[in-house]
């Protein structure tokens, strides 16, 4: 097969995720990276250092071209307005519903701005709760003061 394109390498990575049995966690930990961060380089998101490329092609035993595909700067599209899969779609409400709230609260504490998702990070933990266990979600990026001139 002749890889192409990033998505070309996504398909390689989750067969080879399948095949090996291995855990986002577990591949992350190979590299040296976060799980959050390998996931979304490995779906194309993020262009991977070329260190980690090598490593991931390496540890899920892709073909060599595998890395310089890795390596390139993705174009990040988003193909539906409103996603449609559960997981995504309560993301999406959340901000929907909570977006003006951060908003409000991030230009109280800081000023006019945003936080970045260029430098960023983020986890997810599972928190042990009687109720039902809980899904946490801590993200953390530089605030980014907007210039006036």
């Amino acid at each position: 097969m002749t890889l192409q394109s990033k998505e070309d390498v996504t398909a390689l990575i989750l067969s080879a995720k399948r095949q090996t049995g291995m855990t986002w966690e577990e591949i992350a930990g190979k590299i040296g990276m976060s799980p959050v961060w390998t996931h979304s380089a490995c779906m194309g998101m993020n262009a991977m250092p070329k260190e980690k490329a090598e490593a991931l092609v390496r540890t899920l035993g892709l073909p060599q071209e595998a890395t310089l595909l890795l390596e390139e700067s993705p174009t990040k599209i988003w193909e539906q307005a409103i996603p449609t899969d559960p997981c995504i779609y309560r993301l999406y409400e959340i901000v929907g519903v909570y977006g003006p709230t951060i908003k409000a609260l991030i230009h109280e504490k800081f000023g006019d701005g945003i936080m970045s998702a260029i430098d960023f990070d983020m986890s997810v933990t599972r928190v042990e709760n009687p109720k039902g266990d809980r899904v946490k979600i801590e993200m953390s990026g530089k605030y980014l003061g907007y210039n006036s001139w």
